[in-house]
């Protein structure tokens, strides 16, 4: 199996923070009228049209959920996608991994101004000029693994889906290249940052990253379709995941987890995701001061904080993430307080999605944000 190069340019992405949106068709709930049920399944079926295999809607605000599906989740043979399907978020697992580094943090295990080098020794050349903030805010300036260097895509490209690195071999792919810049002193996306961030987590907690993120965020909120994957094949009820190769779609649902880690290796389920997005931007995580920390974009990040990101809809300020792995692309938007909450996904990898497609799918959370919400 080949894939060609200008169809999947990373596994982990999430780089433009905008609406990467994807939403229709609501079941049986309560917190949008039937007109507007009617007008989120329109603007979905225009986008799904338009060449989605499917998607995944989850809208909550003070009245109830609304889940809205369309498309499908198989092609082969086809089976209609499911609310409840699980899917690969990619880098919205930045978000949740930033929580449990803030989270000790707050327990005074971890110091945002403590270095790399303190908790890596000698792993990344120049470390003891890293903080731990700027690994959180992509200011560390160093080489992205993943969207720079080019040995996991050219292992994709061949076919070879399911290779198993290690997060020290990710670290060696970035440190192999120079930074691209002295630490602080500008922004760029970085899975390589993350990839450190895991590591400081179980270094500073005594345990795995799985372990603290089941033990903190999965457990307490009920999380009950959510895991930090580790094997190729998702468990349980999913989605598969495509990228178009000329006029045909390829699943690409079997594929190692292992190149995104801690910058993207979670499978979760629309509402498990909107669960904790709400929890987040609710204060119910982390103490206010530290969410405020969380919520401070830096200079030319395009609205980037510590794994959480703000963007501007018509109709109000958003806070939330994307994410993309191979096959799939996840989004999670909400308002500040925590009150109003939608979480998108697509089984389509970035990397196909069309600007006609991606303005489309934009509609669907304009919709849902700005007229359905207003009633």
């Amino acid at each position: 199996m080949m894939i060609r190069r200008h169809l999947v340019t990373a596994v982990v992405a999430g780089v433009a923070i905008v609406f990467v949106t994807v939403a229709s068709a609501a079941r049986g709930e309560t917190a949008a009228s039937p007109r507007g049920r009617a007008e989120l399944q329109s603007a979905l079926d225009r986008a799904v049209a338009m060449g989605i295999p499917g998607a995944i809607a989850v809208v909550r605000d003070g009245k109830g959920t609304v889940r809205i599906v369309s498309g499908y989740g198989n092609l082969t043979p086809k089976r209609p996608i499911r609310a409840t399907d699980r899917f690969r978020v990619g880098s919205l697992t930045k978000t949740f991994v930033s929580t449990v580094a803030l989270q000790l943090v707050d327990e005074g295990k971890l110091s945002l101004d403590d270095t790399v080098e303190h908790w890596l020794p000698g792993l990344v050349p120049g470390g003891e000029r890293i903080s731990v903030r700027e690994l959180l805010n992509m200011r560390a300036g160093l080489y992205d693994y993943l969207n720079q260097d080019t040995t996991i895509l050219h292992r994709l490209e061949a076919g070879d889906l399911t290779h198993r690195y290690t997060p020290k071999e990710l670290v060696a792919l970035a440190t192999a290249h120079k930074p691209n810049f002295p630490p602080g002193a500008s922004w760029s996306y970085c899975n390589t940052c993350y990839i450190l961030v895991g590591l400081i987590v179980e270094k500073a907690s005594g345990h795995a990253i799985e372990a603290e993120l089941k033990r903190r965020i999965f457990e307490p909120l009920h999380l009950r379709g959510t895991s930090f994957d580790s094997a190729p094949l998702i468990a349980g009820n999913h989605s598969r995941g495509y990228v178009r190769v000329g006029k045909r779609l390829l699943d690409v649902s079997v594929a190692s987890p292992s190149p995104a880690w801690a910058a993207g290796a979670i499978v979760s389920t629309g509402d498990d995701v909107e669960r904790f997005f709400s929890a987040l931007g609710q204060g119910r995580l982390l103490p206010a001061h530290l969410l405020r920390v969380m919520r401070t974009p830096t200079k030319s990040s395009g609205g980037y904080g510590l794994g959480y990101a703000r963007t501007e809809a018509p109709c109000a300020t958003l806070w939330g993430n994307n994410g993309n792995f191979l096959g799939y692309n996840a989004s999670a938007w909400g308002t500040p307080d925590g009150t109003w909450q939608l979480v998108l996904f697509v089984n389509l990898d970035e990397s196909t999605l069309t600007p006609k497609l991606s303005h489309a799918l934009n509609q669907v959370l304009i919709t849902a944000l700005c007229r359905v919400r207003s009633r």
